[in-house]
């Protein structure tokens, strides 16, 4: 876990946000990944993929990207 903090250190623009998965599915924890900059998010995940740690890694699962919107703009974007 050393060398994902590090590797996460050098890109300050994506804040990082971990949780325990208890109840959600099998595994040990959720981590989720804040940022405005899509491209410093891409570049952290392949940086990430390249650790020793990851070579452990039994399965990745799926990465949901979406755009933060209030309530009001997300009914706009629908159309309501």
């Amino acid at each position: 876990m050393d060398e994902h903090i590090e590797v996460g250190h050098r890109f300050p623009s994506v804040k990082l946000n971990t949780t325990y998965s208890f109840g959600l599915d099998d595994q040990e924890w959720v981590v989720a990944f804040e940022s405005d900059k899509p491209e410093d998010f891409l570049d952290l995940v392949m940086a990430l993929r390249e650790t020793e740690g990851s070579r452990y890694t039994l399965r990745d699962t799926p990465i949901f990207t979406c755009i933060r919107k209030s309530l009001k703009e997300t009914l706009d974007t629908l159309g309501g």
